[in-house]
């Protein structure tokens, strides 16, 4: 059977990092954050309990199950989520350290989601004090290129870095405020000009870069990505697909998307790449103590799904990635480890394996 590329993105923040000892104290990981989450209204199921337990992902062994756990079950790379700032790597050590360096590494895809948002206090977010920056994610010009010649010296140089339709899968976030940050569209035009340069100049071939689109993005703003010369468009995950609080229904969101991608497949001159999500679930990351109402994120609605309701998102995504109407190679999951917003593939101990077991099935075994 004909098989689209899937790939998960990957959340790092499962192992120590300097920012965050600064922030939390020695060793912190948003593991605490899981353990701390409690019920909060009925039928609400938290807390979370990894089956694996709470790993260290800089470790090369704890990597190396994930690898072979997403590999033998249809997943074939992970986009991970990427942090660059003014002065340098965030959360780097779980790519870096631990995919890299895991003994398997090679048997999986991998790219990079430049994550470029302010990281936010949700660890956890108050209802009084809401969403406060705790660093500023502009990008400058001079911050672009330190960021992408690192990617060129450490990742893109991988024969197993992710390459679509030849070029070396780029993502980046907040497409726009990417460009606002580098001066405009004319100078980002430049700036994106050299990157690709800088790629060929080293040997490496060609970029394919990617921007990610959502449902709410108006049709004339897809114009500025082809000006760009931005190569595919993606989208991340169904957090907005939400019509009741303080639980929505997961049949809901995934008919949505699949009316979105099928939009966003015609309004886009450049290729698609559909998203399926299993599950939306922030309120980890709000202060337990304060009352749960629909007051904005993380006090936002709860989505949850079951394994046989994902299985059937993932055969809906896959049998459009294979249809005449399709124009991208890929398809994203969300997500592998998004603990702390309720969207993880990793087993836990209520669906163990299960998840893992409804990619299996539609992408290895054609069911």
């Amino acid at each position: 059977m004909k098989k689209p590329t899937v790939c998960a993105y990957y959340f790092p923040n499962w192992h120590p990092d300097p920012r965050n000892d600064k922030w939390h104290g020695t060793n912190w990981t948003e593991w605490e954050v899981v353990k701390c989450a409690r019920p909060r209204f009925p039928g609400h199921q938290q807390p979370k309990v990894p089956l694996w337990g709470y790993e260290d992902e800089s470790d090369p062994m704890a990597m190396a199950k994930k690898i072979d756990a997403a590999t033998t079950h249809g997943v074939d790379g992970f986009i991970f989520d990427w942090y660059w700032f003014f002065d340098g790597g965030f959360r780097l050590k779980c790519l870096e350290e631990g995919f890299l360096k895991a003994p398997n590494s090679k048997d999986m895809k991998f790219a990079v989601m430049w994550a470029n948002h302010d990281p936010i206090c949700t660890h956890p977010g108050s209802r009084m004090y809401p969403r406060p920056s705790l660093l500023d994610g502009a990008t400058s010009p001079e911050t672009f290129l330190k960021a992408t010649d690192h990617c060129i010296a450490t990742y893109f140089k991988h024969p197993n870095h992710l390459r679509v339709n030849g070029g070396l899968y780029f993502s980046i976030y907040s497409f726009d405020r990417m460009v606002e940050n580098l001066g405009g569209e004319a100078a980002t035009k430049e700036i994106f000009k050299d990157f690709r340069n800088r790629v060929a100049k080293a040997g490496l071939g060609e970029l394919h870069l990617n921007a990610i689109a959502s449902c709410e993005r108006k049709p004339e703003d897809f114009p500025l990505f082809e000006r760009l010369g931005v190569d595919s468009c993606s989208s991340y995950n169904w957090s907005h697909m939400h019509e009741t609080f303080p639980l929505s229904d997961y049949n809901f969101a995934e008919q949505q998307n699949t009316i979105g991608y099928e939009t966003l497949t015609k309004r886009c001159k450049m290729p698609y790449n559909p998203n399926v999500t299993m599950g939306y679930d922030v309120s980890p990351r709000s202060v337990q103590s304060e009352i749960y109402e629909n007051v904005g994120y993380p006090f936002t609605s709860v989505m949850h799904g079951t394994p046989a309701q994902f299985e059937n998102a993932l055969r809906h995504a896959r049998d459009f990635a294979l249809s005449e109407k399709a124009t991208g190679e890929l398809i994203t999951l969300n997500a592998w480890n998004e603990w702390t917003e309720g969207s993880y593939l990793e087993p836990d101990e209520i669906n163990g394996m299960g998840y893992l077991e409804a990619i299996k099935k539609v992408f290895m075994d054609g069911e």
